[in-house]
């Protein structure tokens, strides 16, 4: 795919996550916005060939993270940060699932407490469907697997 071409995919994704989240009211207000805390050296991971606004800095192991200082402009929010903290999941047949991302589980307390939350459906569908968008372009599918390892892994490690 060429940049315009993962411009309008990622255009068409924002435009299905809308203003959806979790649940229906700013769960931020739980955790004093516990996700939403940052530095220049912390940040959230983007996907592949997704652009960001916000300042962009290289991880360790040479990702990119769109990073901000605990307030940023809501429509300018990378994927990672629109999903959080679920994750499309892929299985071996490519089949997509929504999870929680258990690497957030220090970080978010709707993570340890799911079983007692009552979420929004409408969330979950729009993450599955951008899910579905991502694993059809080879290198998103990529990367979903990679982090769905780790999801994996992480679950293993916490017994999940």
């Amino acid at each position: 795919m060429s940049d315009k071409d993962y411009r309008k995919m990622y255009d068409k994704i924002f435009k299905i996550m809308g203003d959806y989240t979790p649940l229906r009211v700013d769960c931020g207000q739980l955790c004093g916005g516990a996700c939403c805390k940052g530095d220049s050296e912390t940040g959230m991971l983007l996907f592949p060939h997704e652009e960001s606004e916000l300042p962009i800095t290289v991880g360790a192991s040479g990702e990119r993270l769109a990073v901000c200082n605990g307030t940023c402009d809501r429509a300018k929010r990378p994927l990672a940060c629109r999903i959080f903290p679920f994750f499309p999941t892929v299985d071996e047949n490519g089949k997509v699932f929504v999870e929680p991302d258990l690497r957030a589980a220090r970080l978010c307390p709707l993570i340890e407490h799911s079983e007692e939350i009552e979420f929004d459906p409408k969330f979950f569908k729009a993450v599955k469907k951008v899910g579905k968008i991502l694993a059809k372009d080879d290198a998103c599918k990529e990367f979903l697997e990679k982090i769905t390892s780790e999801i994996d892994m992480f679950g293993e490690f916490l017994g999940e």
